[in-house]
């Protein structure tokens, strides 16, 4: 099912403030209300003649082998779009061959996340015991990786939304630096990624400090407003990274051409956050898994109309 599809199909039985939830974002939305315009102001540089009879979208990434670069992205709460929650995500995802991402703020313990690549999204607590004991069990849960959210020093302002508050010893730690990367590293003997990057400066320090991966995101405009647009900051930290480690994009990719771009700019692949929650609400697990497909069956036919075989042919040269 296609993202779009999904929300449409989801929208008559979302509740009011669950759709306000998932759809709203910081201060006036300004960051939210171009996440999608920013991709789509892209444009290509399509290559002709290249026998494009069969294309493939696979791809290796810190060790898991997948069908598609299209992931699933840390959202909160699952439960709110579906009774099984995070473990109908789980086999959605495993089922069209890509990797779920696992929020902290799940509404499903980790442990009940069924076979097939995952990896934990993790807060830095003021107890950061906490964080360390997560990171533990999801590594002896089968999680291949920590997902490290740099960008929220404290919870964005969402006057829309409304939020319950956190236990006092549940709050993300405003100290934190660089040196939670080597101690999620430590706690979980797990590759530690750090989302939340904007600035190629950011990634090289993040990289300097121990981390196997870069994550850029804005978090769905839901954090700092008025911060730059992903499309237009993924660019600068590919360029910054240099093949370091793997970088990863989220935020606004609603389409087949989206992605391209974002492969075509030096992504290695990227994260779905809202879509999935609208496939998840529409149909479960079999939403999320058409959801997943279908960006992914996308993607196949754009690679074939621009001239790229497979993701390693998906270069720079062909954005404009």
């Amino acid at each position: 099912m296609h993202p779009l599809l999904a929300a449409q199909a989801a929208s008559a039985d979302v509740p009011e403030d669950v759709r306000r939830y998932w759809d709203g974002g910081a201060g006036d939305e300004a960051t939210l209300a171009e996440a999608s315009a920013a991709w789509a102001r892209l444009r290509l540089r399509p290559r002709v003649l290249r026998n494009v009879s069969a294309v493939d979208t696979s791809l290796e990434l810190l060790g898991s082998q997948l069908a598609t670069p299209v992931l699933v992205g840390p959202t909160a709460l699952h439960g709110l779009a579906h009774p099984d929650g995070e473990a109908a995500t789980a086999a959605g995802t495993a089922g069209a061959g890509s990797l779920l991402v696992l929020s902290t703020r799940a509404s499903r313990a980790l442990e009940d996340v069924p076979a097939g690549p995952w990896w934990l999204q993790a807060y830095v607590m003021r107890d950061r015991r906490l964080t360390h004991a997560l990171a533990r069990r999801a590594a002896d849960a089968g999680a291949s990786a920590v997902v490290l959210t740099g960008d929220t020093p404290y919870l964005g302002q969402r006057a829309v939304l409304g939020r319950a508050p956190l236990p006092p010893e549940q709050e993300q730690d405003p100290s934190v630096g660089l040196e939670a990367i080597h101690e999620l590293a430590d706690a979980s003997g797990l590759p530690v990624l750090v989302k939340g990057v904007l600035r190629g400066d950011d990634a090289l320090a993040c990289l300097d400090a121990g981390a196997a991966g870069i994550v850029v995101s804005n978090h769905g405009g839901r954090q700092l407003d008025r911060a730059v647009a992903t499309a237009d900051a993924l660019a600068e930290v590919v360029d910054a990274v240099a093949g370091r480690s793997p970088v990863l994009v989220d935020g606004g990719l609603r389409c087949g051409l989206d992605v391209l771009c974002a492969l075509a700019l030096g992504a290695d692949a990227v994260l779905l956050g809202r879509p999935v929650l609208w496939a998840l609400a529409a149909d479960g697990a079999a939403g999320v898994q058409a959801c997943l497909e279908a960006l992914t069956a996308d993607l196949a036919h754009a690679m074939k109309l621009a001239g790229a075989r497979s993701l390693p042919e998906v270069t720079c040269d062909l954005v404009a």
